[in-house]
């Protein structure tokens, strides 16, 4: 009869460890989703003005501040994936206005055919159809060769390679005429390096023609709708 006590006491103990290690987990696992929680709900304001820091930074690297009066970020508007804008997913567009009239729009697009994959760009475009300035916000061109598209890593800081685009419409280089040197454009590109500039080039190209096609549509929109392309 030992025996068997035995067994059903090994087996208690063991079950009341059993017990005991889940109630601790448990325990530990609601303290640490607490602790996660109230890390976050501490952090999250930090975070969204940091994200909107860096976003207003980009906007003012291509839309000087004082060329609009209004609150861009209220007075913005939701873009639906545009294959013409290498987007697939919905952006934003900042609307620029000063004394009620349209200045500019600043807007994201992307080329898909960099060297080494998507180059991301954000560029700001006139109400009269002029590229007024654009800047790379993301891309993985190779180091040293192919990210002199991006001015922070261009060693010509006098004029670089990004700036030749600025104040520039159809009207002063022909649509046709949006290309590189090489491809018969207008536009330079450094040797040995030409599918960078070939692909930021083409984009915006694109995006300017897009823009210039939807300009109206996107400032007469109300703020915080939704732009969504005309079917045929």
């Amino acid at each position: 009869m030992t025996e068997p006590i035995e067994i059903a006491r090994r087996e208690s103990s063991v079950l009341r460890i059993s017990v005991r290690t889940a109630a601790i987990m448990l325990a530990f696992t609601m303290a640490f989703t607490a602790l996660m929680a109230g890390t976050y709900k501490a952090t999250a304001p930090l975070v969204e003005a940091s994200a909107l820091a860096e976003k207003l930074r980009l906007i003012g690297e291509v839309l000087p501040p004082g060329t609009y009066d209004n609150d861009l970020l209220a007075d913005a508007i939701t873009l639906s994936p545009q294959a013409s804008l290498g987007l697939d997913e919905d952006t934003r567009v900042w609307r620029a206005r000063k004394n009620g009239a349209p200045v500019a729009l600043v807007l994201e697009a992307a080329a898909r055919d960099g060297y080494s994959g998507r180059i991301s760009l954000i560029l700001a475009i006139t109400a009269d159809g002029r590229l007024l300035a654009q800047r790379v916000t993301a891309h993985k061109e190779t180091p040293g060769l192919g990210d002199y598209i991006d001015p922070k890593k261009d060693r010509n800081k006098t004029r670089p390679w990004i700036t030749q685009f600025s104040n520039l419409g159809f009207d002063l280089v022909p649509r046709e005429k949006w290309r590189v040197k090489k491809d018969g454009g207008r536009f330079d590109q450094m040797t040995g390096a030409t599918i960078s500039a070939r692909a930021v080039t083409n984009a915006s190209g694109r995006a300017l023609a897009w823009t210039v096609e939807n300009r109206n549509k996107l400032f007469t929109l109300q703020a915080n709708s939704r732009f969504e392309e005309s079917k045929p």
